[in-house]
C-alpha cells in the first residue's frame, strides 16, 4: 500500500522535471512569509482530507497549470520536519509540458532550473535542495537527467 495516500501530514513537495530541468517557483517576497524571496518547487499545505499526493497534486496545478499523474512519478519520501510528517515527491513530465505552464498568482515566477544550478543555488529553499540532493543520491547520480 501506498502509504503517501494513507498517513496523516501536513504538506508535500515535489521535485517536477520536465525535461531534464527542475520546475522552480521564485516565492514572493512579503514579510513575515516563510522563505521569502527564495526558490521553492511546487506544492504546499494540505487541504482537508486529502492524501499526500492529492495535495501535491493540487499545488501543481494551481501553481504551474500541470496535471501530474501517480504514472508520472519517480520517487517519493515521507519526513518528519518541525514535528510534523511532509512528503516529497519526484516527478517527470516530457519537456513539451513546458509548453502548457500556466503559472497560478502565488509566487514572482517560474523558471526551469538545471538540477546542478538549484543545487547550488544561495537563493534556493536549503531543506528541498536536501530532498533533491537525496534523490540524485538514491538513483546513483549526483547530475544530469531523472531516471524514466
Amino acid at each position: 500500500m501506498n502509504m503517501a495516500n494513507v498517513e496523516p501530514f501536513a504538506g508535500a513537495k515535489m521535485a517536477l522535471y520536465i525535461g531534464d530541468r527542475l520546475a522552480t517557483i521564485l516565492r514572493d517576497d512579503l514579510p513575515g512569509l516563510p522563505y521569502a524571496g527564495q526558490w521553492d518547487l511546487p506544492g504546499g499545505g494540505r487541504e482537508g482530507g486529502e492524501t499526500a499526493f492529492a495535495c501535491v497534486q493540487r499545488e501543481c496545478m494551481e501553481e504551474l497549470g500541470l496535471w501530474v499523474t501517480e504514472q508520472d512519478l519517480l520517487w517519493e519520501h515521507g519526513f518528519v520536519a518541525d514535528g510534523q510528517e511532509k512528503w516529497f515527491f519526484v516527478a517527470a513530465l516530457p519537456a513539451a509540458a513546458a509548453d502548457e505552464v500556466v503559472f497560478g498568482d502565488e509566487g514572482q515566477r517560474w523558471e526551469l532550473m538545471r538540477e546542478e544550478a538549484f543545487l547550488s543555488h544561495p537563493g534556493a529553499v536549503g531543506f528541498l535542495q536536501e530532498r533533491v540532493r537525496w534523490w540524485c543520491e538514491i538513483r546513483g547520480q549526483t547530475k544530469g537527467p531523472p531516471l524514466a
